[in-house]
């Protein structure tokens, strides 16, 4: 059993994993929870497969951590997966399309963020409201007055 491609569906507890070999057939197919997945993935699939996940916050907590382990890490847009969705949309058949859709060659992934990005991504929409907004400013200046200062001190 040669995986070349594996769909993983993220969840709150349960994950769902989709493997593939080079024709795209389907080899390995897992329901893991949460705390073993990352173990039971790296126990079945050498590094260097390619694994792909729907493009979320999370997706990008797990994928570093795949990349950190010598994964080639894929994260797709949902509006690119959803096309492959063949029957009724559960946990299984979105990890195939995960699947299907990374195999692709004209699929252009996201690219991984890191937690520093991730961390500054909402910072320019709540900057314009402390800033700009006197009213709003005011407002929340009580109880949350370090976190307007913080908005009001960067340049962006």
């Amino acid at each position: 059993m040669k995986i070349n491609r594996v769909g993983v569906d993220l969840a709150k507890n349960v994950f769902q994993l989709h493997g593939a070999d080079h024709k795209g057939k389907a080899v390995w197919k897992r329901q893991l929870p949460r705390s073993k997945w990352i173990k039971i993935l790296c126990e079945t699939v050498k590094p260097g497969t390619e694994i792909g996940m729907e493009a979320c916050a999370g997706a990008h907590h797990w994928a570093r951590l795949l990349t950190h382990r010598g994964y080639a890490v894929k994260i797709i847009p949902p509006q690119f997966v959803k096309p492959f969705v063949k029957n009724n949309k559960n946990d299984a058949n979105d990890a195939q399309a995960i699947c299907e859709a990374m195999g692709r060659p004209n699929m252009h992934p996201v690219k991984v963020k890191t937690v520093a990005q991730q961390d500054i991504q909402p910072v320019p929409g709540n900057r314009r409201y402390f800033c700009c907004c006197p009213y709003l400013k005011h407002r929340f200046n009580g109880p949350k007055r370090p976190v307007g200062e913080a908005f009001n001190s960067l340049s962006l």
